[in-house]
């Protein structure tokens, strides 16, 4: 089952996505065969990784966890901006970089099925990036350290910069953006399926698949078609407060099972009877619709639960209180 139409009455049912199989070995890495292309997004902290890799320095080696709860507070009642107490989180460090990431290797842990779901990944050719508030040279050296140096090098991360010399003095962020969170989010994501509509040669546009587990997530994730949030935590609690359609897991096994799944369903729509073998609804028939809201026939035809795949902009987009997102009734 995969998230649903936009309910018209602003009332809607909220509810988590099921799971296509849950349990039992981990399904196989090998190529599952489907045409559409995938592409994925995966936040870092809290979930490739079980733990904060800012929060470990931080506590550990720098200011304290009194004094990063502090500033925490400070940004939740608006006295500052993400970006500056981030500044003040990142400066209170005084170690050189390897030192950093002895601490955070001793204090993190990847999810168990990470390096497999890698390995799938790769196998069926789906591009896997990292979008992360976090410093791009930590999170590359945690990846290599975890899953080798090869393996990581097929990873793209979209992330902040940063300048640390030799002697560790104060850590200093290079911000990728200018913004109050310094990394918008939402732009680095548009400017990826830009650039994937540039390079396309028949102008279609890859399913967008996007993990997280925080509400910080929700600037990337609104841009997926199907969105993965781990279960229990706070973009998860987002999800069913604010009624958007997820998939819950609990490890990358989870992700995988549903993402073969999911494709399955999606090739099997792709090829449906009188439409050519390469047909692509979200490329052609839908694109040429004058408006976003006027549903053409076929999917108005076409069964709620996988509605989500011929008409993303309308089925999965991620909506205000008054035009929630409904799941499948």
């Amino acid at each position: 089952m995969a998230p649903s139409a936009v309910d018209p009455d602003p009332v809607v049912q909220a509810k988590q996505m099921p799971l296509a199989s849950k349990g039992g070995d981990a399904p196989s890495t090998e190529n599952m065969g489907t045409r559409r292309k995938l592409v994925i997004f995966s936040d870092f902290d809290g979930t490739i990784f079980m733990g904060d890799s800012g929060h470990v320095l931080f506590d550990s080696v720098g200011l304290g966890a009194a004094g990063r709860e502090e500033l925490e507070r400070q940004f939740k009642a608006g006295e500052r901006s993400f970006k500056e107490i981030s500044d003040d989180l990142w400066g209170s460090l005084h170690i050189p970089f390897d030192d950093g990431l002895k601490a955070i290797s001793e204090n993190m842990e990847l999810d168990r099925d990470f390096k497999a779901f890698h390995d799938f990944c790769l196998n069926n050719k789906i591009p896997f990036n990292i979008i992360s508030a976090g410093l791009k040279p930590i999170l590359k050296r945690v990846l290599d350290d975890f899953i080798g140096e090869e393996a990581a090098s097929s990873i793209d991360i979209v992330a902040n910069d940063a300048e640390i010399d030799a002697e560790g003095h104060a850590w200093k962020p290079i911000w990728k953006h200018q913004s109050p969170t310094g990394h918008d989010k939402d732009v680095s994501i548009t400017e990826y399926k830009e650039a994937l509509k540039l390079e396309s040669e028949d102008g279609t546009v890859p399913m967008i698949i996007f993990i997280g587990d925080g509400v910080s997530d929700l600037a990337a994730a609104k841009h997926a078609d199907t969105l993965f949030a781990r279960r229990g935590l706070a973009l998860e609690e987002y999800c069913i407060q604010h009624r958007i359609p997820y998939y819950p897991y609990d490890t990358f096994a989870d992700i995988q099972k549903e993402i073969i799944n999911i494709a399955k369903i999606d090739d099997r729509k792709t090829k449906g009877e009188g439409l050519p073998s390469n047909f692509n609804p979200r490329a052609n028939l839908w694109r040429k619709a004058s408006s976003k809201t006027a549903v053409p026939k076929f999917v108005d035809a076409t069964p709620r639960d996988e509605r989500m795949f011929v008409w993303p902009e309308t089925f999965s987009e991620v909506k205000s209180h008054n035009d929630a997102v409904a799941v499948g009734k």
